[in-house]
């Protein structure tokens, strides 16, 4: 049985709220016969499945769970997914409640809960496939608080931890989204609390951020990497970059800095 998420986020399921925190866009599928990549969907709760898209290379190379932005879906990866190929990485991307193929309408609750399970599902299905590399669970964005929630409560079945433009700081981020903090009675401790989460997480670390970053500032990966507990960590800064360019203005060091973790492990 998945371990369930201890806090309560039905502050942060009000209208107010999920109209500006998610941007769910459907797809077609899933996805049969294609060569590239095959999808899943993966049970989250009764008569509930989220979608995904795998990406692999090899049995023996690491695996990499990686929970996207709030207006991305998981087909959205198949123009990144080659880069992720080329230095020996299998890309999982998932979708949440809503989004590509996904069944039900996403809260904050139901993708807090959800990543426990779609954890155990990849755990699940790398013993079936005989996948034995390393997992590595990586969020960008939005995802940073699926990939923060599992790095702190699930840290022993974790090897690595990627975050890519990753917000410290719930508040101000609902602010810039147009969200009125102060009437809902909205405060960090009530949030997602990623500092304090990050903080008890060991092992090798990388935050990516872009030095311009429009929505999430790069204060906010900054604050991330020093509060990290990990004493491997590295913060990498992808210059003249925002929120929407960071992967193709910073390519090259992007890719290079994520083959350099995976490596280690």
């Amino acid at each position: 049985m998945s371990p369930q998420t201890a806090s309560d986020y039905s502050m942060l399921d009000t209208p107010d709220v999920l109209n500006v925190l998610f941007h769910p866009r459907k797809s077609s599928g899933p996805v049969v016969g294609n060569k590239d990549f095959f999808d899943v969907l993966i049970p989250v709760e009764p008569g509930t499945r989220v979608g995904s898209r795998f990406y692999l290379t090899g049995p023996d190379r690491p695996v990499l769970l990686f929970f996207h932005g709030n207006g991305e879906i998981a087909s959205d990866y198949d123009g990144i997914a080659p880069f992720f190929r080329s230095i020996g990485i299998n890309l999982i991307v998932v979708d949440y409640r809503g989004y590509g193929c996904s069944d039900g309408s996403p809260t904050v609750a139901a993708m807090m809960a959800d990543c426990y399970r779609i954890l155990e599902f990849v755990e699940s299905w790398k013993i079936e496939e005989g996948f034995a590399g390393p997992l590595i669970v990586m969020g960008r964005s939005l995802g940073s608080a699926s990939a923060l929630e599992l790095a702190s409560n699930c840290a022993t079945r974790i090897e690595g931890l990627i975050i890519e433009s990753g917000f410290a700081w719930a508040e101000p981020l609902l602010q810039l989204l147009g969200v009125d903090t102060h009437r809902i009675g909205f405060d960090e401790a009530s949030g997602f609390a990623n500092t304090d989460k990050i903080r008890s997480f060991s092992k090798p670390t990388l935050l990516i951020h872009a030095e311009f970053d429009h929505i999430i500032p790069y204060t906010n990966g900054k604050a991330l990497y020093e509060a990290c507990g990990a004493t491997d960590k590295t913060l990498l800064k992808i210059t003249d970059a925002n929120h929407n360019d960071i992967f193709y203005r910073g390519l090259e060091t992007y890719m290079e800095a994520i083959g350099k973790l995976a490596d280690k492990l």
